[in-house]
């Protein structure tokens, strides 16, 4: 992986984290169920994108 490449990772890594935190802080201040179930939907979303990036810089690194 080139170091671009990795920048581009780390950054993408802190997008999915600060959205990750927007969704909790979000989900804690609504009362509507469905609104509620939509944020957690956007939640595993980008809970599970986070892990497939911290996944693929652990796979770099173990080359």
């Amino acid at each position: 992986m080139t170091q671009k490449e990795l920048l581009y990772v780390e950054d993408a890594i802190g997008h999915e984290q600060n959205i990750i935190d927007i969704c909790n802080e979000t989900k804690n201040m609504l009362t509507d169920e469905s609104l509620i179930s939509f944020i957690e939907k956007e939640l595993k979303k980008h809970t599970t994108m986070y892990e497939k990036l911290i996944k693929c810089l652990e796979d770099k690194s173990n080359e």
